[in-house]
């Protein structure tokens, strides 16, 4: 795996990014202010093949890779998170829904304007019971002779009331169940669909987010997308690849942060001079600098994965990785020196005794009068050492403290 960036991608990367502080920038917060959709936007997202960035060019796509979609929503939310998401949400989802697993017709009908950016894609499947819990999912869709009739309601979907075509999950056989969830593309002004609550966000609040009711919604038989009963399979795939486009999306928020972070380390003076030029505020940056970056492979990563259609490079463990962090109190730690030793070959009873020798050089080096200094305690290895001798130490480092207390103190006796 290269992930050295092409010309083309380089090139990618500065048209959005001078998009985004164009056309976005100067209006961020006022949209977030007033939780405005910036449906004025739409257009100019569309002209640079953003509402279709990885769809085929006969759908009316722009055809780029898995890494240049992340490339452009990355660029996006380093400017502004709230039309990134709607751009992840537009084109990961409900597109991208259509596009895996809807007919010729139904990609001709539905998915070529959503590419060209022509309409704008919803996606139901969060409830207030349930999200990727099939079970506990309400929505149902009855069939009716050439109809299917959807009763229910989705919370949390992007573009709820602002989408002109969504892509709804309900339950078409309670029994069967994953295996009898199937989804529907249903368009925006249908009888019986009606927009319900907007959320009122604590952030990307320019982003719509909303609930969506229905109410004996009848939709023809061919707006089934798939076969019926794979809804939740279709789900958890169009899932799998979503979360990478919403992980470019925290990595550019997080390189926007970094971003003003350091602007403001660059002004902020204190003891006469900028706070950026003290070491302890270049190392969170530079701390930060790293994580972003390692975010941004493993995104990568995940994009070029997807992308050869396989997973045969080496799975890490995620869950044992989060688990060392929590026990690290979510702080990168430096290296254990004792790891350090081992691989020089020392095996583990040699290693206190020569990191308190390393410990002794450096204070030495720092200060070579040793009558300036207090006196060092000596780790002792309680594996080879009897209490008598530990006894005899404490008596020496521990003058004031009575050979038996002393004993206590050292070995943790009683």
């Amino acid at each position: 795996m290269d992930f050295r960036p092409t010309e083309e991608q380089e090139l990618l990367r500065r048209s959005v990014r001078e998009f985004a502080e164009t056309e976005i920038r100067p209006h961020v917060r006022e949209w977030d202010q007033d939780q405005h959709f910036p449906s004025e936007l739409m257009p100019k997202l569309a002209s640079l093949g953003l509402l279709g960035i990885q769809f085929p060019e006969q759908y009316g796509g722009a055809a780029m890779s898995a890494i240049d979609y992340c490339i452009c929503i990355e660029e996006i939310a380093r400017v502004d998170p709230s039309v990134a998401l709607s751009v992840a949400a537009h084109n990961g989802l409900c597109s991208s829904h259509i596009f895996l697993f809807g007919s010729e017709d139904q990609k001709q009908q539905y998915l070529t304007p959503l590419a060209r950016g022509e309409k704008i894609g919803a996606w139901g499947l969060t409830e207030s019971t349930s999200g990727s819990d099939a079970a506990g999912m309400r929505t149902t869709a009855t069939r009716a002779g050439d109809c299917w009739v959807i009763n229910g309601s989705k919370t949390f979907t992007t573009h709820g009331r602002v989408g002109d075509i969504m892509v709804v999950m309900a339950v078409t056989d309670r029994a069967a169940g994953t295996k009898g969830i199937s989804a529907f593309v249903v368009e925006q002004g249908t009888p019986g669909m009606t927009p319900g609550k907007k959320e009122d966000k604590l952030g990307m609040r320019a982003s719509d987010t909303s609930e969506v009711i229905f109410e004996n919604c009848r939709v023809r038989a061919d707006q089934l997308v798939g076969d019926e009963g794979q809804g939740f399979v279709e789900t958890m795939q169009v899932l799998d690849a979503g979360r990478i486009g919403i992980a470019a999306l925290a990595v550019g928020l997080a390189q926007g942060a970094y971003e003003a972070a350091l602007r403001y380390a660059r002004e902020r003076k204190a003891f006469g001079k900028t706070i950026g030029s003290f070491q302890a505020i270049q190392w969170k940056l530079a701390d930060a600098a790293t994580k972003i970056e390692a975010a941004r492979l493993l995104t990568y990563r995940a994009a070029y994965l997807k992308e050869r259609g396989g997973h045969d490079a080496p799975v890490v463990d995620g869950e044992a990785i989060r688990e060392r962090n929590r026990g690290q109190g979510g702080r990168r730690l430096r290296p254990d020196p004792r790891r350090l030793r081992l691989r020089e070959g020392l095996s583990g009873r040699e290693i206190l005794p020569r990191r308190e020798a390393d410990d002794h050089r450096r204070r030495d080096e720092r200060d070579p009068t040793p009558g300036h200094r207090p006196p060092t305690p000596v780790t002792m290895n309680r594996g080879t050492t009897s209490n008598a001798e530990l006894a005899e130490h404490a008596e020496k480092t521990c003058s004031a403290v009575s050979a038996d207390s002393a004993l206590t103190v050292v070995t943790g006796g009683s």
